[in-house]
Parts: C-alpha cells; sequence; structure tokens
C-alpha cells in the first residue's frame, strides 16, 4: 500500500500499488514529443510500467495493521518477507506476458535493493539485518538469472535481439523510475505538504539525460520543466480510500474493505 502523509487528526489517503502502477503507466503512455524521444518497444514499455507492481495484488488485499501507526504498512515499511514476495511476483507476471516486460520488471525488483543501478544514492540492501541477508540475496540472484534468461529468449529472434542491448534496457528503465518516482510525488505526499523537486536522469534520448524540475502551482497542479509529455495539459487520477488509525483490536482488513472509495486528481502543465 501507498499511505500518504496527512496533518494531525486528519484522515490519511490509501492507494494500492497496483493503483499506484496504473497511474505510472497513464503518464507513461502520454510521453514523448519533439525533444523527448519513445524508445521501442513503447507498447511493451509501457504495459511494463503500468503493471510494475502487479505482484502486490494478493499482499495489497489482506493488508495487515503497522502497529506504529495503526494504519496499513506503507510501502517503504513493509516487513522484508512480504517485500521479497512482491518483487519475484512482479516480474513473474511480467514476463508471462513476454520476456521483455519480464526483463524490465526484474530490473525493476534488482534496482530497487541496489540504488536503482546507481540512479539513486540510497542503497536499501545496506540497511538489511545481516541474518535476513542470504535471503535477499538469493531472491536478487535469482533474478539476474531470470534476466540472463530471457535475454536469450530475445536474442533467438533477429526482430528482437536489438532490445536486448544494454543502452536500450537502460533507456526503458530509466523511463520506468522516472514515472515510479513521479506517481509517488504525488501519492505520497498532502496536497498541503508538497514542494519543489526534481528527478534525475530522465532520458531525452538513448544517450541524453536530463533533469525535470516540478513545482506546486496550487491544489493538485505543478509546474514541469522541461516538458516531456506529448499534450501542453495532463491531468491523472488515483483511486483510494481515506484512513484513520485503528487501534489494535480491529479487523484491519475487513475494516479498509469496508471504506468507501476516493480518488484524487493531479494535473501537469509545462513551467
Amino acid at each position: 500500500m501507498i499511505v500518504q502523509t496527512a496533518p494531525a487528526n486528519t484522515p490519511h489517503f490509501v492507494a494500492t500499488q497496483v493503483d499506484h502502477a496504473r497511474m505510472s503507466g497513464e503518464l507513461a503512455a502520454m510521453f514523448g514529443n519533439e525533444q523527448f524521444v519513445r524508445p521501442e518497444p513503447w507498447d511493451l514499455i509501457v504495459y511494463t510500467i503500468a503493471h510494475h507492481d502487479e505482484g502486490w495484488t494478493e499482499i495489497d488485499a489482506a493488508p495487515s495493521r503497522d502497529p506504529r501507526t495503526g494504519l496499513v504498512y506503507h510501502l517503504t515499511n513493509t516487513p522484508l518477507d512480504l517485500l521479497l514476495v512482491t518483487s519475484r511476483r512482479s516480474p513473474d507476471f511480467n514476463e508471462r506476458h513476454h520476456p521483455f516486460c519480464g526483463i524490465l520488471s526484474s530490473m525493476h525488483s534488482w534496482g530497487l535493493y541496489n540504488g536503482r543501478y546507481g540512479l539513486s544514492d540510497k542503497i536499501f540492501i545496506d540497511t538489511i539485518n545481516p541474518k535476513q541477508r542470504p535471503q535477499v540475496q538469493a531472491m536478487l540472484d535469482a533474478e539476474l538469472s531470470r534476466q540472463d534468461r530471457l535475454k536469450h529468449v530475445l536474442r533467438s529472434d533477429p526482430a528482437t535481439t536489438a532490445w536486448t542491448e544494454e543502452a536500450r534496457l537502460f533507456w526503458a528503465y530509466k523511463l520506468l523510475q522516472f514515472f515510479d518516482t513521479l506517481a509517488l510525488y504525488f501519492q505520497t505526499t498532502h496536497v498541503d505538504m508538497r514542494t519543489s523537486s526534481r528527478f534525475l536522469n530522465v532520458p531525452k534520448t538513448h544517450d541524453h539525460d536530463v533533469t525535470i524540475e516540478i513545482t506546486p502551482l496550487g491544489p493538485d497542479m505543478v509546474a514541469m520543466t522541461p516538458w516531456p509529455f506529448a499534450a501542453p495539459r495532463v491531468e491523472v487520477h488515483c483511486p483510494g480510500k481515506m484512513m484513520m488509525p485503528q487501534p489494535e483490536e480491529v479487523d484491519l482488513a475487513a475494516t479498509f474493505a469496508g471504506l468507501p472509495l476516493s480518488e484524487q486528481r493531479y494535473i501537469l502543465v509545462p513551467a
């Protein structure tokens, strides 16, 4: 789950990881203009971005209570044993759609533990309890093996062999990271608490990255520069539920399931 920040004594907007990913995919589908080139295979890249957290489906369907907050577990506070499950299941899901999707999703899982392949200075694996490191490393090694296996599949077909080139894969990977973190910018932070932010390493082409800056303009709206979308204005929505902290004795999964659906709107315009 994604638990948005909230002012004191007010409910939190809570979204599932799948709904987060769907919004990431909606943003990705609108990407591309004269300055920002769409890499190939674009339809498979957008599909993976929209489904990069599919492994969370069963876990988010039966959420448990975080004793520190009284809410459902937020993404970064989710118990490690559950994170390992999602890290494997998301590439499993995407591999079933297409080998390329499996590679890109697997790179996302591996990168989350390893500083997003150097794009981030947050090295999650360094914070893991040494007693749990072997099972984490086993999962990560399995993902590298998955990537090698699926690259072999793509290289066996002349129509897809170029998709396995390192520059091509990391072009797609960096776009996945951009749209993942752009969606999280809105979904994790209450509108009154959002500040200007910078997104590094956003590719304009296969060998030219830029930094994109966003600045809040008012309720639900931010200005962005440089502008990476085809349309002059972008609007997306994310479904969720409004939740207050719950006492320990509450059946949290049943309580969350019974909450009414809500929705947030986010608007992006050129600076």
